[in-house]
């Protein structure tokens, strides 16, 4: 739970640090779907179109199966729905 809880308040400090606009670019936001909703394969395939750089590929599987091993499907429905509630707050 504190993997969760790290990457939410990390989520929502890059949001709220944006500048106002709260709205992720969408090659984020499917990566952040991806990182906790979608498979591995996926989730590898979405970040090797970004970064060719085998310690960056090696680390993304290694921290995409520590939440996949580490949190529930309530927990990743918990982040993702904060993320959700902060991108909707008037305050963004």
């Amino acid at each position: 739970m504190k993997l969760a809880v790290a990457l939410v308040l990390l989520g929502a400090a890059l949001l709220l640090t944006s500048g106002g606009d709260c709205g992720l670019c969408p090659v984020i936001e499917r990566k952040v779907e991806l990182f906790f909703h979608g498979n591995s394969k996926d989730y590898l395939q979405h970040v090797k179109a970004y970064t060719n750089n085998p310690d960056l590929l090696e680390e993304a599987e290694r921290m995409k199966n520590c939440v996949d091993s580490k949190l529930t499907e309530e927990d990743k429905t918990h982040i993702t729905n904060v993320i959700e509630r902060i991108k909707a707050s008037p305050y963004c």
